[in-house]
């Protein structure tokens, strides 16, 4: 549950950071935007093999 946690956070962080990207036109927050979407890939990719794991465990 802690890279969900992570996953969430990370997604409000998006949020916020595109909202000042596309509503005000700060483009240093659209460098900010891509950093965290690049994080939260990483996290779900983790996630991801996380649950293959313990799905694959239970065999």
């Amino acid at each position: 549950m802690e890279k969900l946690a992570e996953l969430k956070a990370l997604v409000a962080t998006a949020e916020k950071e595109g909202a000042a990207f596309y509503d005000k036109g700060n483009k240093a927050a659209g460098t900010r935007l891509r950093n965290a979407l690049q994080q939260i890939k990483v996290v779900a990719t983790d996630l991801r093999k996380d649950v293959t794991e313990k799905k694959n465990a239970a065999k």
